[in-house]
């Protein structure tokens, strides 16, 4: 069991940054990725970012790539999601879910959730 935790979601105005937190606890030794996942109202959950646990390797979607950054903080078992240049688009409920694939773009491939944070992003 692992359980991933996000926070720090809220409402910002369109080219203003934000960062999401994911701590993660219980049996992280059989997790290889963090991704993240986000979902808008009415929509289905799309990918938008994933590194693995060491933190070397990203993988992200092309909507927002160059505008948003995953990375992890080793110390405190933490792993982020660095958001600049918000859009109208990006509003959605994030969440972040651990795999043990290879970056997956697949939610299918997730098995522990967390609970979601709510970005909105005002145009």
């Amino acid at each position: 069991q692992v359980d991933p935790v996000e926070s720090g979601g809220g409402l910002v105005q369109a080219g203003d940054s934000l960062r999401l937190s994911c701590a993660a606890s219980g049996r992280t030794f059989s997790v290889y990725t963090m991704g993240w996942f986000r979902q808008a109202p009415g929509k289905e959950r799309e990918f938008v970012a994933a590194i693995n646990w060491s933190g070397i390797l990203t993988n992200y979607a092309d909507s927002v790539k160059g505008r948003f950054t995953t990375s992890r903080d080793s110390a405190k078992n933490t792993f982020y999601l660095q958001m600049n240049s918000l859009k109208h688009e990006d509003t959605a409920v994030y969440y972040c879910a651990t795999s043990r694939g290879r970056l997956p773009i697949g939610s299918d491939e997730y098995n522990y959730w967390g609970q979601g944070t709510q970005v909105t992003v005002s145009s």
